[in-house]
């Protein structure tokens, strides 16, 4: 069976200023002609479909458009839902679009039902984990504490007993969103850490023939029978040296696995430049950049005037502007978000309870504050789910 594995699609975000719709809408149509001309036999989409949970209209309508053209190819299509959809909204009417062959999955209770499809050695069972936020589903699975690892891990259990209960040599695939250890993640994926803890072992997948995985925008190899499709388009400039991509996956007749990838239309490389402006305005290197979107971080010790402005004149396409002026590190007028870059937030709270105390918080006080780090977020998403 022929599978296209793909994930992180973010219908409605732009990139910095950038409506990205438009490439969006062409990655849709790349997908369908890919599906078409690859005489591929199901297509899965591993969550992150829009970029919010209440997604713009027009996300809305290209979503719709894709659904149908999908459909009119008559190849069955899995999808789940992601941390930045709405899993109630994303799942609204799934009973009878499972009828067209789409099969949403996003109800953490159906982890253990498969969307089961047939070729021409027996049945292949697609089972859609959608994505488990611990503090909302651990009730669901039975666990004491929740975690990432321990819902996930009971979600798992259950696909195993549904696959157990099949016929021998029933071939199984299960679509997961999640931070799966070993990958690599960029800026633009949200965080779910929970507990101190975002990731999950590439283990806890063991007993399925291939894991579909979503969540972390680069495209990346966990194992061979473990794999991220990565965002189709970029969102962040931290994805800069990503190749976006899909998965074209043969899944053989022994549940042995053959991944190709597939890359996806792209409107503009994406660019980093730093130092002074006046180098960067003139550096014969920087030439093949003029057509990227471009990041500039000026390293001049004193903010030149209207950067912005002379950036554009050789980079049009210009869309962050970044100063770091060259200091030493204790310097104190580094800046507070460069002293505060890639902390997290229990970390930066510690900080200041060291900063007005004169020392930071105690093994116990450390637990009270993950405790409520982690309150805070899953509510969080319980009132954006509910807008």
């Amino acid at each position: 069976m022929r599978i296209l594995h793909t994930s992180d699609w973010h219908l409605g975000r732009a990139f910095h200023r950038m409506n990205m719709l438009g490439a969006q809408a062409g990655f849709v149509g790349h997908l369908v002609t890919t599906v078409r001309e690859r005489e591929v036999d199901a297509v899965v989409v591993s969550g992150d479909v829009y970029d919010r949970a209440v997604p713009p209209l027009a996300a809305v309508e290209l979503f719709d458009e894709a659904l149908h053209r999908l459909a009119d190819l008559g190849v069955p299509t899995v999808m789940i839902s992601g941390n930045h959809d709405s899993a109630r909204r994303l799942g609204v009417g799934a009973g009878l679009i499972d009828r067209a062959g789409i099969h949403l999955r996003t109800d953490a209770s159906a982890c253990g039902t498969p969307v089961v499809l047939e070729d021409g050695f027996g049945e292949v069972a697609f089972y859609g984990l959608p994505y488990l936020e611990p503090a909302l589903v651990k009730d669901e699975f039975g666990v004491e504490k929740a975690g990432h690892e321990a819902v996930l891990a009971a979600a798992m259990d259950r696909v195993r007993a549904d696959l157990a209960s099949r016929a021998p040599g029933t071939r199984s695939v299960v679509l997961a969103h999640a931070f799966v250890t070993g990958g690599e993640a960029s800026d633009s994926e949200r965080d779910i850490t929970v507990g101190g803890v975002s990731a999950v072992p590439a283990g806890v997948f063991d007993g399925v023939d291939y894991a579909a995985l979503g969540h972390l925008h680069g495209s990346q190899t966990i194992t061979e029978r473990v794999r991220y499709s990565g965002s189709p388009l970029p969102y962040s400039f931290s994805e800069t040296d990503h190749r976006k991509t899909m998965w074209l996956v043969d899944l053989g007749a022994d549940g042995s696995v053959a991944a190709e990838r597939l890359d996806c239309p792209v409107p503009r490389a994406l660019a980093r430049v730093r130092g002074h402006l006046e180098d960067l305005l003139v550096d014969p290197e920087l030439a093949r950049h003029e057509e990227a979107w471009v990041e500039a971080t000026l390293t001049d010790p004193v903010r030149p005037a209207d950067p912005m402005a002379r950036l554009s004149e050789r980079f049009p396409h210009t869309l962050s502007l970044v100063f770091e002026p060259e200091r030493a590190p204790d310097d104190p007028e580094v800046s507070y978000a460069r002293r505060l870059a890639g902390r997290s937030d229990r970390e930066i709270a510690e900080d200041f309870v060291a900063h007005v105390r004169g020392a930071g918080p105690d093994a116990r006080e450390q637990a009270v504050l993950q405790d409520v780090f982690d309150a805070v977020r899953a509510d969080d998403t319980v009132r954006e789910v509910a807008r």
